[in-house]
């Protein structure tokens, strides 16, 4: 065995890579995301977080006695929760919680004393915005909200199951020193009586369940119901998750299958090579079961021992390529691998999968009687195929005739090498797909639809004199934005609301990026929210603005696309024919504003928006990064181990080809065209499959996004470019072994 595997190093080189490449990959991306999933998953149960949340703004002792007579209620918590201003040079967001007992979506505590809910002076502190600000625990803090300036001493650091993922009415980016949230005791309020506007329940049952009961109770009297799985937080934490076990569950299977296919055409060869010798061992006295065990233990050692080693590194490595980008966009404790059975499951299944190829591979043989397996198998009997009787085949040329019987004689190396090949360009396809969709995002929202340079983020307590001053200073226009919630028939959905009047400098599109006019009498709904709810121009969805409880029916006139914002548009007349007030949120403007101008929270330009943008989607890069690599290292290792086969196969015919006189480009030339070709194959196939990755990658990135998955001329340029370039790199690594052949010895090897 072991001078067996010394002279076909190469492929059982081969197969060693791609056993260990595949369990790499699969536990080293499972371990990841099922280490993030255990990590989540021990935060929220050691902060005891809320089932669901109940917004109401009449939070009092009646409400919360028909909460509890629900009958399926289990435990609950009032929370006033404001946002304020931190006595900052930049402004921060803060969000403060007003806790009655800290016993639902506890204050996670890292530094500092627990919280305690008779302390009255004392604050507890996002642990990210004080390390932003270089705040520790003793130090004071201010907030200005609601009118009151709040001044604590900060008493702890830590997190909050809530804010796994934070983000910012201000900015799409996760600047910590910009955003961060603080909980204090209800005792720390200005006043005596609370306007408690958040009750977190725990409840037995469904959340489809428990909703209706709180509808049927208490209609009217909350704004609205979000259970743990729709929370922002959870939500954008979850799709995160997703697209990394999507990726776990398709990218190693392609390493695993080849692998499988490498061993199965090495096996068949060694075999077949050694036909003679099994039938020497078999007269001998060697029994068929030893013999079969020989064999098969070949691609058994290889394949455990090149799992085991991907089943040791896989956890150790792969998870660290993704923790650092995405430690810049969530917030959790602790950031630890995990070990699932489904390695070893795995490991066992490729070992039994290697005992199975290499089984079926030996198992004709094996049971011939030795007096036939000592002599050379006959020669298969060579017909002339369909292509071969059509006139056109003499007038062929000699290289594409010989390397068309070749692969006819040779069917499963050719099969081999198409889907070794279609595996990586669907794999490039993938990769390079989510590249032009993030890009095409990026353009999509923040160039074709919002054209402005800077939007001024308007503060809650501006007047409306502050607003009209500055937006005709900068001659810019005032829009609303807001979170809106949306009903049709039993589905119900979270999206966004934008107001806007006519301003050039939102411009909605369709799907095509083409522009659309959105008249002020019409309600337009965004294609995904359509989709999502299963509506169109003409029917009717039911909505209300989150914080208030009052719902609204609207029928939608126009549908638009949007990349990243998926509900309502409409004009402020349309909003106030709906009994709608109408707040502006922000001023958008084509000028570029320094200034800073009372009223106002904050300005952020375009170009600052679109450079959070690619802060936000680095995890995204670094899978694009991951996709490339690896499908450049299957088509290395699958192409180089099957031109190592094909030169062994085909020795005697190269060094006969030679003694007629053909010159060694000529040779080359002959290989080079029989790996293009299965090349060609392989990449053609792999285009649609590459597209169907993708579309399983943008299906996994949730509700918020809306792309197409499509196919661009680059895309497909530089799929070819580098799948043909690495084809023809490894071709010509055997271009001195054409040069360097032993004719006589090839020639009397055949004999």
């Amino acid at each position: 065995m072991i001078r067996d595997i010394m002279n076909n190093k190469t492929q059982f080189i081969s197969i060693f890579l791609m056993a260990f490449l595949g369990v790499f990959l699969f536990t080293g991306i499972t371990g990841e995301y099922v280490g993030i999933e255990e990590n989540v998953a021990n935060f929220y149960e050691d902060t005891n977080m809320a089932d669901g949340w109940i917004y109401s703004p009449y939070l009092n002792d009646m409400f919360l006695e028909q909460v509890w007579l629900l009958g399926a209620t289990t435990d609950m918590e009032r929370q006033l929760v404001v946002d304020s201003v931190g006595d900052f040079e930049n402004d921060p967001e803060i969000t403060l919680h007003f806790v009655e007992n800290n016993t639902l979506s506890k204050f996670y505590l890292v530094e500092g004393k627990p919280l305690d809910i008779n302390d009255s002076n004392g604050v507890w502190l996002d642990k990210r915005f004080a390390d932003a600000h270089g705040l520790k625990v003793g130090d004071t803090i201010s907030f200005e909200c609601e009118g009151y300036k709040i001044e604590k001493e900060i008493k702890g650091l830590g997190y909050s199951p809530e804010y796994v993922y934070q983000t910012s009415s201000s900015s799409i980016g996760h600047k910590f020193d910009k955003i961060g949230y603080a909980y204090m005791s209800y005792k720390a309020f200005p006043e005596d009586n609370i306007p408690y506007n958040v009750l977190n329940v725990k409840f037995d049952g469904t959340p489809e369940d428990y909703e209706n009961l709180v509808d049927y109770r208490l209609n009217g009297y909350y704004s609205s119901f979000i259970d743990k799985d729709n929370h922002p937080s959870v939500y954008q934490f979850s799709q995160e998750i997703a697209r990394h076990k999507m990726m776990a569950d398709i990218f190693p299977s392609v390493f695993i299958i080849i692998t499988m296919l490498i061993l199965l055409t090495t096996m068949t060869r060694i075999i077949a090579h050694q036909r003679t010798q099994i039938g020497i061992m078999k007269a001998s006295g060697f029994r068929n079961r030893a013999i079969t065990f020989h064999y098969i233990s070949y691609g058994f050692w290889l394949v455990l021992f090149g799992s085991i080693l991907g089943l040791i590194l896989g956890p150790m490595l792969m998870p660290h390529l993704f923790y650092p980008s995405m430690i810049k966009s969530y917030t959790l404790p602790s950031w630890n691998t995990s070990w699932n059975m489904n390695f070893a499951y795995i490991v066992a299944l490729l070992v039994l999968f290697s005992l199975a190829v290499s089984s079926h591979a030996i198992s004709n043989i094996a049971n011939e009687k030795p007096s036939l397996t000592i002599k050379p198998k006959p020669p298969k009997t060579s017909t002339s195929g369909f292509v071969e009787k059509l006139k056109i085949w003499k007038r062929l040329s000699f290289n594409f005739r010989w390397n068309y019987r070749d692969v006819k004689r040779n069917k499963l190396r050719g099969i081999m090498a198409i889907i070794g090949v279609m595996g990586c360009s669907a794999l490039l396809v993938g990769a390079f797909g989510l590249y032009d969709g993030l890009n095409d995002v990026k353009d999509w929202e923040y160039g074709e639809i919002n054209h402005y340079d800077s939007k001024m983020i308007i503060d809650l307590n501006a007047s409306s004199s502050m607003i009209d001053d500055a937006a005709s200073e900068v001659n810019g226009d005032e829009i609303m934005e807001g979170a809106i919630e949306l009903k049709s028939n039993d589905i119900k959905k979270s999206g966004s609301l934008l107001v806007y009047n006519s301003t050039d400098l939102i411009t909605p599109t369709d799907k095509d990026h083409n522009r659309i006019d959105i008249a002020n009498d019409e309600v337009s709904m965004s294609r995904k929210m359509a989709d999502l709810l299963g509506v169109g121009i003409g029917d009717t969805v039911r909505w209300h603005i989150v914080g208030s409880n009052k719902w609204v029916n609207t029928t939608i006139d126009r549908i638009h696309a949007d990349p990243l914002t998926q509900g309502l548009i409409m004009s402020q007349d349309e909003l106030e024919k709906l009994d709608l007030n109408y707040t502006p949120t922000s001023v958008v403007t084509s000028q570029h504003v320094n200034k800073t101008y009372d009223g106002f929270k904050t300005t952020n330009s375009l170009n600052d928006i679109r450079n959070n943008w690619d802060e936000i989607t680095e995890t995204m890069w670094m899978i694009i990064y991951t996709l490339i690599f690896f499908a450049c290292v299957l088509i290395i290792i699958v192409l180089y181990n099957l031109g190592a086969m094909s030169f062994t196969e085909i020795e005697t015919e190269i060094a006969t080809l030679k003694v007629l006189g053909f010159q060694s480009s000529d040779l080359r030339r002959l290989l080079l065209t029989q790996n293009l070709m299965f090349t060609a194959i392989g990449f053609i196939l792999g285009i649609p499959l590459g597209l169907y990755i993708l579309g399983l990658m943008w299906g996994a990135s949730g509700d918020t996004f809306y792309l197409i998955p499509i196919l661009t001329p680059m895309n497909i340029i530089l799929t070819a470019a580098i799948t043909f370039g690495l084809s023809i790199m490894v071709n010509l690594m055997f271009s001195g072994k054409i040069k360097k052949l032993d004719m006589v010895e090839s020639l009397k090897g055949g004999e």
